[in-house]
């Protein structure tokens, strides 16, 4: 338990210089409490024992690879990265990025597993431990490898979100079209009303950005049946480019009454065709995401809810998304890395003369990491697995 906490504190202290892009790597903040905790991890390695059965002496890094996928050939648990790659406490602060081009050394002198750069070209008598924290180079931060192939998660990270009851009847409505077309997409204009404080343009050079969904679906927990969120259909998003007002008018008899006029928006993207009756959401500010793969810090006990971006396949393969039961009430945050169990099934023994009933264990199936938190739901990637991934599986930590 002690190294496992340590371990996710060193991972948190390294921050944001693995992103995918990097834009981050020079100024994420680390606390005290995780340069501590950190230190204590620094140049320890791993066990012997934690090494991959097959895990060569040496890797060149190569275009493509990641931290996760280099530790998985290094390492049996490879969220245990933080003791294999060590860590330099005087640039702790500062956390660097690992190239194509860099050779790895896996060095087992001191009884215990570190991994070491190397020049490729040769290696110098006394090889430099693995330091992750920025330094000068003529190549660009996206040259750097990733902690993790993030070209299936960031589709969806404008996509989903989970919503309380009703949430969503109270968001501002498309009404109206320009043309009285039943269906709009990319390029067209729309009308929308609402709560009028959301609908105000301030005076600002930038525009209003919307997301838009259609319909919430609710998620239960499969153990529990406790209804746990809303999960919205994506549809498209929209500019508002003309704020919602009231409007005087002037009856043939002189009477003088207030009309509503809606707001106008602008489609700027669309996953599918829009009509009326949509709702609309603010478009999120966009939140730091570091990836980092690592194990929760205590027992996990979720299931899986739901596949996303299907209503009728309730199985999932490996770099799909699904929906699980825990979330930031649980202690569930970014980079949390599970196991899936698969259920043992409930068989009759047939050497019993009894036929006594029976239930084989439940077997570890793969592993999924978190990478979108909500308050009772996250959103996961599956990062491997066996057979498929099914509604309902139940997870746990890796360990």
């Amino acid at each position: 338990m002690v190294k496992t906490t340590l371990a996710r504190a060193a991972i948190l202290a390294l921050g944001s210089s693995l992103w995918a892009t990097g834009a981050w790597a020079q100024s994420y903040p680390v606390t005290p409490a995780q340069t501590e905790t950190a230190r204590q991890v620094a140049q320890a390695g791993v066990p012997l024992s934690e090494l991959a059965p097959d895990a060569p002496d040496s890797h060149t890094v190569k275009r493509g690879d990641t931290l996760w996928g280099i530790s998985t050939l290094f390492l049996r648990s490879p969220w245990r990265w933080p003791e294999l790659w060590g860590m330099n406490m005087d640039a702790i602060k500062n956390p660097h990025l690992i190239y194509p081009g860099h050779k790895l050394v896996l060095d087992k002198s001191s009884g215990r597993a570190v991994l070491r750069t190397a020049d490729t070209q040769g290696e110098p008598p006394a090889m430099q431990t693995v330091r992750l924290s920025p330094r000068t180079r003529t190549s660009g931060l996206s040259d750097a490898i990733q902690s993790l192939d993030t070209r299936f998660i960031e589709p969806f990270l404008a996509e989903p979100v989970i919503v309380e009851a009703n949430e969503l009847a109270k968001a501002p409505r498309i009404v109206a079209t320009t043309t009285n077309q039943v269906m709009m997409t990319r390029g067209d204009r729309a009308y929308v009303r609402g709560p009028s404080d959301a609908l105000v343009l301030d005076d600002q050079p930038k525009a209003k950005d919307f997301r838009i969904f259609r319909d919430s679906t609710p998620l239960k927990d499969p153990a529990t049946g406790e209804i746990l969120g809303y999960e919205a259909q994506f549809v498209g998003k929209a500019i508002l480019v003309r704020g919602e007002s009231t409007q005087e008018t002037v009856s043939p008899g002189g009477k003088v009454s207030s009309v509503v006029v809606p707001a106008t928006i602008d489609i700027t993207a669309a996953k599918q065709e829009m009509r009326v009756g949509d709702r609309l959401l603010p478009e999120p500010e966009r939140q730091f995401l570091s990836y980092l793969p690592h194990a929760p810090a205590g027992q996990v006990d979720g299931r899986i809810v739901s596949i996303y971006g299907s209503d009728v396949v309730a199985n999932a393969a490996q770099n799909q998304i699904v929906v699980i039961s825990r979330g930031q009430r649980d202690g569930i945050e970014s980079g949390h890395v599970m196991a899936v169990l698969q259920d043992g099934p409930v068989m009759i023994d047939k050497t019993d003369p009894t036929r006594a009933p029976m239930k084989l264990p439940d077997e570890r199936n793969g592993l999924l990491m978190v990478f979108k938190t909500f308050e009772k739901l996250s959103y996961a990637l599956i990062l491997n697995v066996k057979d498929t991934v099914r509604v309902g599986d139940r997870l746990a930590a890796p360990r």
